[in-house]
């Protein structure tokens, strides 16, 4: 559908060498109901476009290219990607949680903390602030130059705020993370393992949160587009 998708047999250790090689970047997490998103919103489609590195988070990611393309590409859910960095991360390499509800960033970084006791946070905040909190807050990453920033602010407007303030990090790895922190932090559980490595995970969900189903509705598009992209139609 015109987006990249890349390919790797280790994503997060290339990007921890580009990381400490002192090359920030932007880290997209690509699953199905981006890509439709991406078609009426250009700014996003940009976004995807000129990305660091594009992860085929979405299990219609991985089917499309196992079925229509016929290559192999095994989906790396982004939850899993986020959590293999933080695994890797230095003592010497701060990390930032931001998005979510008031004190859910919080209670994510506690519990990787917990995991992790070298794990180095250099802030944890909840994404609902005012503008004058916003400027502060924005002024807290300039002084303080993390190595890893997570956004959980949801698609497409974490990859729209990560776009419109790399210029403050310009070294740092930029990542959105949509709901992790929600299961980070205890709120919400993840599907059982069974159910992600038989990409149906996205049922789960639906079954978590019913009112998602107007956005499941981007799934059986996807595969509609997609295949019509691969056939030339492309208005």
């Amino acid at each position: 559908m015109g987006l990249p998708v890349h390919a790797s047999t280790d994503y997060v250790g290339w990007l921890l060498e580009t990381m400490q090689s002192g090359v920030g970047g932007h880290v997209i997490t690509l699953n199905a109901e981006m890509c439709v998103q991406a078609e009426t919103n250009i700014d996003l489609q940009k976004i995807v476009q000129n990305a660091t590195l594009v992860i085929p988070d979405g299990a219609g990611v991985e089917l499309y290219f196992r079925w229509v393309q016929r290559r192999k590409l095994k989906r790396y859910a982004g939850i899993e990607f986020a959590a293999d960095i933080l695994k890797r991360l230095q003592p010497t390499e701060p990390v930032v949680f931001y998005g979510g509800a008031p004190d859910l960033a919080q209670s994510a970084a506690q519990h990787w903390q917990r995991q992790c006791p070298d794990l180095k946070v250099a802030i944890a905040q909840h994404g609902y602030l005012s503008d004058p909190e916003q400027l502060e807050f924005q002024a807290q990453l300039q002084k303080l130059q993390p190595s890893i920033i997570f956004v959980g602010l949801g698609v497409p407007r974490q990859e729209l705020w990560i776009a419109a303030h790399r210029q403050l990090c310009p070294h740092a790895i930029w990542i959105g993370v949509g709901g992790s922190f929600d299961i980070w932090a205890g709120t919400k559980q993840r599907a059982p393992r069974w159910m992600c490595n038989n990409n149906l995970e996205w049922l789960y969900r639906l079954y978590q949160e019913p009112w998602r189903w107007r956005r499941m509705l981007a799934l059986p598009k996807f595969v509609w587009r997609s295949i019509g992209y691969d056939l030339g139609w492309r208005s």
